[in-house]
């Protein structure tokens, strides 16, 4: 079943779906980067439509679990490099609006209390790497590029660096940033930024059985999780002690 999200002009509604592919399969909202002749690259249109589909997906409580995929042979091969010259810097509004898409584009997922799975095949670099290990949960294929090849074009990847050094140790994750080290699916297992690794046709299917373990699961509690889950993660011992008694209390109403 394909859906609209609704809220918008018609004119944006329809743009975002040339470039941005939204189904539901039962409870599980299906997200599809959709310029394969630009590898899924990230304009301003694709950054926007996606940001508000995870919104959209997001409040809509009959969604229990979302997968991000790519169309075509790549994932998402990050920003798209032939719109900045039209970024100039005597244009500061575009600049920052830009920017500010960006950065709550890459923390957004774990920020939604609807869990999410990326289902990655071929590239995921700069910006595409960083939706990669911004989902909960990430299933590669075994054609898997990530990396972070910015500095190869004069640019400092600096909207994805923050979730990178969350998600890998100092010195792997500065050889990556700066040599533009490109890892292999096998890499990507070994250090922890993918759940599983299958054949590059089998992503969405793998990515569907994980959303539908997820939406089979109380939805109250497992938004109670995934929220404790990364609150924790910035607290002291004693303070993430303390939030998990609030959350563990709250549990006896979530029962079955």
């Amino acid at each position: 079943m394909t859906v609209t999200i609704g809220g918008q002009p018609a004119a944006a509604t329809a743009a975002a779906a040339d470039v941005l592919l939204v189904e539901d399969r039962g409870p599980v909202r299906v997200l599809t980067l959709n310029r394969p002749d630009k590898l899924n690259a990230l304009d301003t249109a694709l950054t926007r439509a996606l940001s508000t589909a995870l919104t959209a997906a997001g409040d809509d409580g009959r969604v229990r679990a979302v997968v991000l995929t790519g169309a075509g042979r790549a994932f998402c091969s990050g920003a798209d490099l032939s719109e900045f010259p039209a970024l100039t810097p005597d244009q500061p509004e575009a600049v920052l609006e830009r920017a500010a898409l960006t950065a709550r584009l890459q923390t957004q997922m774990q920020g939604m209390g609807t869990p999410v799975v990326a289902a990655v095949r071929g590239a995921a670099v700069g910006g595409g790497a960083g939706l990669a290990i911004g989902a909960d949960m990430t299933v590669v294929g075994t054609d898997l590029k990530f990396g972070y090849p910015e500095l190869r074009h004069s640019i400092v990847p600096a909207l994805v660096m923050a979730g990178l050094q969350r998600q890998l140790h100092r010195k792997l994750a500065f050889e990556m940033i700066s040599t533009g080290r490109l890892l292999t699916a096998a890499e990507a297992l070994e250090h922890g930024l993918a759940n599983r690794v299958v054949e590059p046709d089998k992503v969405v299917d793998a990515a569907l059985e994980i959303a539908e373990r997820w939406a089979a699961v109380e939805p109250r509690a497992l938004r109670a999780a995934k929220d404790l889950f990364y609150r924790v993660a910035d607290l002291p011992t004693e303070a993430a002690m303390r939030a998990g008694q609030d959350v563990n209390a709250l549990m006896r109403g979530f029962r079955r």
